[in-house]
């Protein structure tokens, strides 16, 4: 669209009035002959006006043609329509006022490509992604799915507007089961060679002001067999390590016991014999500690009073308390497996700090139930020790198990509860024991 104007407006204006002063001029001058001069005026403007009037049209003509295209603009532009522009060769305000708005529309129009560019990335990144994702509206109706979610639900039809509670009707049970159970968690689909496990992830959140949930379904067997089996790898190595280091000596000094036996020097036996009991203790508690974490029972919560509790708990490993504890706290939980957590977490601190009198136990009230503190001023642990301290098999311990913090972390668990470690400032650990009430 172009529209031109050569010449100021002003001076258009200005040029077209003298004109027609002329011209009325001439007119009345003409008048005069006939008319009295009041007459000749009047018939002089009227024969001038028409004219004036049609040249003030064909002057101002532009000017209108240029505000009805900046209105077109305007409204293609609201409808998200960018491919237009204006050009006017005047200058001035008006040609001011079209720069800008010419501006405007290419600003709009690299704005508009980029928002398309980046839509068009998103869009190939969540319908590619294999994991299952899924907008559901307040109805419980589908805005959106993916492709991966219409494999695992629909058949690989588009299950837009459909109604989801229906969709999970023709679901496998399991998948309907963890739907039921709300929140996040695994299940598994089939069985033996058919086996599948997924997580489902369930998240909220308003979008144009009415509440939405994401749902977000992810296979997880390929990865989760593959930390099977380097955990049971894990497992082979640390029972194979135990073993051969109680087994050799056992077989060595039982050797040596029957060449004492046939030479007839039975006095050094006792010590053989010490020895040999020794490795098959250590070998059987060493069994009895894997036993127990792999069968640790549901934990049977009843009333515990905590003063009562940290007595008995005293009598077998020193610690000291950070501050008073009230003979009325009472907390609601299974004495013998947080007894077990607290005892594999003291034994840790002693052995951690060589001043028994620094390893303490802080009890304080939480927000979400109690919290139970277990400090040393020992060197603490790097970041990488941190990461992995929870973890079951995993020690820094040349003889360690790497069982104490994560039989700990399961009671926890198991609690409803959680473990947490933390470097304390001045050097030492503190491990927290969060109870839920």
């Amino acid at each position: 669209m172009r529209w031109q104007q050569r010449l100021p407006l002003t001076a258009v204006v200005i040029a077209i009035a003298g004109v027609h002063v002329a011209l009325g001029a001439g007119c009345a001058v003409l008048l005069l002959r006939w008319w009295s001069p009041w007459a000749a005026v009047a018939g002089a403007t009227l024969c001038a006006l028409p004219s004036l009037v049609w040249s003030l049209h064909r002057a101002f003509a532009p000017s209108h043609a240029l505000f009805r295209a900046l209105a077109g603009t305007v409204a293609s532009y609201r409808d998200s329509d960018y491919g237009f522009g204006v050009s006017w060769q005047g200058r001035g305000a008006l040609g001011e006022l079209v720069a800008a708005h010419n501006e405007l529309g290419e600003t709009l129009r690299a704005q508009r490509l980029s928002l398309v560019q980046r839509e068009l990335l998103l869009d190939t990144m969540v319908q590619n992604t294999p994991v299952a994702m899924l907008l559901l509206d307040p109805g419980d109706r589908v805005v959106h799915a993916n492709l991966a979610a219409r494999r695992a639900l629909g058949g690989g039809r588009k299950l837009e507007g459909q109604v989801f509670s229906a969709l999970l009707a023709d679901a496998p049970p399991a998948l309907a089961d963890a739907f039921a159970r709300g929140g996040d968690g695994l299940f598994t689909i089939g069985d033996g060679e058919t086996e599948e496990i997924h997580h489902l992830s369930r998240r909220h959140f308003r979008l144009n002001g009415r509440r939405h949930e994401l749902l977000l379904l992810r296979q997880m067997t390929t990865e989760l067999r593959r930390q099977e089996v380097q955990t049971w790898k894990k497992v082979i190595r640390v029972i194979s390590h135990e073993l051969n280091n109680s087994l050799a000596p056992i077989a060595s000094l039982a050797h040596s016991g029957a060449e004492l036996l046939r030479r007839g020097q039975t006095e050094r036996l006792p010590d053989a014999l010490r020895t040999i009991e020794e490795r098959a203790r250590h070998l059987e508690g060493f069994i009895r500690g894997y036993a127990h974490f792999a069968k640790l029972p549901s934990p049977r919560r009843e009333p515990i009073r905590w003063r009562a509790f940290l007595d008995q708990l005293r009598s077998q490993v020193t610690f000291a308390d950070t501050g008073p504890i009230d003979d009325a706290f009472t907390a609601s939980f299974d004495a013998a497996q947080v007894e077990q957590a607290l005892l594999n977490l003291l034994r840790n601190a002693h052995e951690a700090d060589g001043d028994p009198g620094a390893v303490a136990i802080g009890l304080r009230r939480a927000a979400d139930g109690w919290r139970i503190d277990v400090l040393d001023r020992g060197p603490g642990m790097n970041e990488a020790v941190l990461a992995n301290a929870l973890l079951p098999f995993y020690s820094t311990k040349r003889n360690g198990t790497g069982l104490g913090l994560a039989l700990a972390r399961e009671i926890a668990e198991a609690h409803g509860g959680r473990i947490a470690l933390l470097n304390r400032e001045g050097g030492g650990l503190c491990v927290s024991l969060v109870l839920p009430d």
